[in-house]
C-alpha cells in the first residue's frame, strides 16, 4: 500500500467546507492517513496555497499549516486539533497553527502534503516550512497529496 491522506470532509479536488476556512470556524479539516511506510520515523504535513496572488512576488505559496514529527502511527488527525506528539511550524501569518482558506479573490488551491520521512526532525516552534523541508531533504521516504478548492462567497 502507498502513503494516502484524505479528508471525510471534502474529496480530492472538491471544495473544502465553509467551516474550515475564515468564513467559518476556521477550524482544520479531518484527516486521514494511510499506507506509511515501513522504516517511516516521523511525518510531515504542510498546507499550503500556490493561488495567493502577490504582484511582487508572482511565485508566493501562501503556507496555512505546517505539522512535523507526527508519530507514524497516526491514521487520523481529528478536526481541529494538532496531531499529539507532533510540532507545529510558523505558517505564513507567522503563527503556530492552522490558518484557512481565505482567498482574496477567485478559486484557490489548497495542498495538503504529507511526507513519510526515515528520521525525525526535532526543529524548534520558531521553524518554518522552509526550515521543515530543508531539514527533511534526503529523508523522504513517500510523499502524496490531498487537495481542496475554496472561494469566498459574500
Amino acid at each position: 500500500m502507498t502513503l494516502a491522506l484524505t479528508s471525510p470532509a471534502f474529496a480530492h479536488r472538491a471544495d473544502m467546507p465553509r467551516v474550515h476556512t475564515c468564513q467559518g470556524e476556521d477550524t482544520s479539516p479531518p484527516l486521514r492517513i494511510a499506507g506509511v511506510p515501513k522504516g517511516a520515523k516521523s511525518l510531515v504535513l504542510t498546507m499550503d496555497d500556490p493561488d495567493a496572488p502577490d504582484p511582487k512576488a508572482p511565485k508566493l505559496v501562501w503556507d496555512h499549516w505546517v505539522v512535523f514529527d507526527i508519530p507514524p502511527t497516526m491514521h487520523e488527525i481529528l478536526e481541529n486539533t494538532s496531531p499529539p506528539g507532533a510540532r507545529v511550524a510558523k505558517n505564513g501569518w507567522g503563527r503556530n497553527d492552522y490558518g484557512g482558506p481565505c482567498p482574496p479573490i477567485g478559486k484557490h488551491r489548497y495542498f495538503f502534503t504529507l511526507y513519510a520521512l526515515d528520521k525525525a526532525l526535532g526543529l524548534p516552534a520558531s521553524a518554518t516550512k522552509a526550515d521543515v523541508l530543508k531539514a527533511a531533504q534526503g529523508h523522504v521516504l513517500e510523499k502524496t497529496e490531498l487537495i481542496g478548492m475554496y472561494e469566498k462567497h459574500a
